[in-house]
């Protein structure tokens, strides 16, 4: 038998590393043991794959060190009442099932740190495709026909930048990839390449010799540092091979590779604002025109796009333009890669044909809520995007349906919110970050956002004043209008939707003093009912504060002037005898 054992940085942080040693110990040969990247099922991690001699999968999910014996002894025995338990159920099984990988589609598979796993999988022959059968120009206009838009937000058409790239004068060009996945619960990028590193070389070596270029930069943020070590791994393996460096598969192509780790800014997610890290300055945008494409990286011509956009280049050439066309919607072709995060039953990452619903990703293969409590939202595009409704969860996926909203497809982040989530405080999250984030040049977005924050800040608790929506919204064009790159202009998104959609949890905020939600702390009290409180004491040995008293088998009480608003007591009570107000 095979035995793969997962290790994403979701498998690894469940104790992946941990099952493989107790494994080992329990006597399965180490021969028989790989490891793969993420699969996407993260809520079940860490998850152990075996393949019989007729590779034949049985999948174990939420493996732990106490569990190894019984899987050495399945692994020996092919008895599997061994480790019925830990089978992945059918249902569970759907969420792989019911989804179209093509970026994704060696994720989770294949072990990343092998050039001979990729290879195996068909790596590399769509590049010797392109080097020994293709022009750049034939090249390109395969992109086009296939209509890949780029992944990191814009959706701006692949084919467009590559043939502005390959006409711009000069021999020294540049091919960069944005992997500054900067999103507040994205992780889409990392996870691509944790787990199919040479899946993103191919592609930039296919994007590389479609514009002219012997150079492409990675720029990533230093915070994915298993990425980071998996693509230098990745590198070295393909230039020792020869795919990367001088005349590849024995053609006139040369490109080398190179690593940026940046600080992990948002604002790096312009590509103008990336080149000026890359090349050594504060990340801060440039005024456009000139583009990139004709002055990028060292004022020389330069491409950007984003790990996702290069992962689908490899599969478009092998399988034509037409055949990633054939997918989505008349307007947005293809697949898109989300992660999926919060009140969710299963999160990870979910790939779908371009033309699903909403609906589609969250409850049929997300799962619905994994509370009992219903579906209030769901926030696309992070920072940059907006609060979908739920009366609008049928919205199609797709860059202009979703525009409609207010939100923004954004790189893929995508997280999900039950009726327990306040709104208001949704939007103050988002700007908080954003208000961070904003490099400062421009007075509308440095000074805009944090105005508008401090209003948010005053409404959350319960200071709101009459006029204070109208101001909000009047702040939000202001900057939207006046800021200078994506980030200024796209900031008050997740306020004007939250505003559009859930008017009346502002007003309640203002006009009553109330979070409907019952989340923002200055304005809930926890009281206890006498009647129904059974002195178990266990609220006051939650209260990290001393704030409840009383007597065992007596009603207790809480000391309003203690209470920190923690919510533990109301957590712990089995009696309902603590209500929230």
């Amino acid at each position: 038998m095979r035995i793969v054992i997962g290790q994403g940085s979701c498998g690894i942080a469940a104790g992946a590393e941990k099952v493989r040693k107790a494994l080992l110990s329990a006597g399965v040969d180490e021969a028989a043991v790989s490891i793969a990247g993420c699969i996407g099922m993260c809520w079940l991690e860490p998850i152990v794959d075996i393949y019989d001699d007729e590779n034949k999968l049985t999948r174990l999910v939420r493996v732990s060190e106490n569990d190894a014996e019984a899987v050495a002894s399945f692994v020996k025995s092919g008895d599997r009442t061994l480790v019925e338990k830990l089978i992945v159920t059918d249902e569970d099984s759907e969420f792989l099932t019911k989804q179209t990988r093509i970026a994704l589609r060696n994720c989770g598979i294949i072990n990343p740190e092998q050039l001979e796993a990729y290879t195996a999988a068909g790596g590399y022959t769509a590049l010797k495709k392109c080097l020994t059968e293709l022009t750049p120009e034939q090249v390109i206009e395969i992109i086009k026909t296939s209509g890949l838009a780029g992944r990191g937000g814009a959706g701006f058409p692949t084919w467009f930048k590559w043939n502005a790239a390959r006409q711009s004068a000069g021999e020294e060009k540049y091919l960069i990839c944005n992997a500054d996945e900067g999103d507040p619960g994205a992780f889409m990028d990392r996870a691509v390449i944790e787990s199919d590193p040479h899946n993103l070389i191919e592609g930039m070596l296919i994007g590389a010799y479609a514009i002219g270029a012997k150079h492409a930069v990675v720029y990533v943020r230093a915070e994915y540092p298993l990425a980071i070590k998996r693509l230098k791994k990745a590198i070295a393996q393909a230039t020792e091979k020869g795919i990367i460096g001088e005349n590849i598969f024995g053609t006139e192509f040369s490109c080398d590779f190179t690593i940026k780790a940046g600080a992990g800014a948002f604002v790096c997610g312009e590509e103008t604002a990336l080149i000026e890290s890359l090349e050594g300055h504060r990340g801060m945008p440039r005024l456009k025109p000139p583009f990139p494409a004709q002055s990028g990286f060292w004022r020389k011509p330069s491409n950007i796009n984003n790990v996702e956009t290069f992962a689908n280049v490899a599969w478009i050439i092998n399988n034509g333009g037409e055949a990633f066309a054939a997918m989505g919607t008349e307007g947005s072709k293809g697949t898109k890669v989300f992660a999926v995060t919060g009140k969710v039953k299963r999160s990870g990452l979910v790939e779908i044909p371009m033309g699903k619903t909403l609906r589609d990703v969250i409850f049929d293969i997300g799962g619905g809520m994994k509370t009992d409590k219903p579906f209030k939202a769901v926030q696309m595009g992070g920072p940059s995007g907006g609060c979908i409704p739920a009366d609008l969860i049928d919205t199609v996926i797709d860059y202009k349906a979703l525009g409609a909203t207010g939100a923004i497809m954004g790189s893929g982040g995508m997280v999900v919110m039950d009726e327990s989530t306040c709104m208001v405080g949704m939007a103050k999250f988002f700007l908080d970050f954003t208000a961070k984030e904003s490099c400062g040049k421009c007075i509308h977005c440095r000074i805009g956002t944090k105005r508008m924050l401090e209003m948010l800040e005053r409404i959350t608790k319960g200071e709101g004043k009459e006029g204070d929506i109208e101001l909000l919204e009047e702040l939000c064009y202001s900057i939207k209008d006046g800021a200078l790159c994506g980030l200024g202009q796209t900031a008050p998104n997740p306020v004007l939707t939250t505003i559009k959609y859930f008017r009346d949890e502002y007003e309640a905020h203002i006009k009553e003093k109330k979070c409907p939600a019952g989340e923002c702390s200055d304005l809930i009290e926890y009281r206890i009912i006498a009647d129904k409180c059974r002195g178990c004491t266990l609220c006051a040995r939650n209260c990290p504060v001393n704030a409840i008293s009383g007597t065992v088998k007596n009603p207790h009480v809480i000391d309003t002037d203690k209470c920190i608003k923690c919510g533990k007591c109301y957590q712990s009570c089995k009696f309902g005898a603590i209500v929230k107000e």
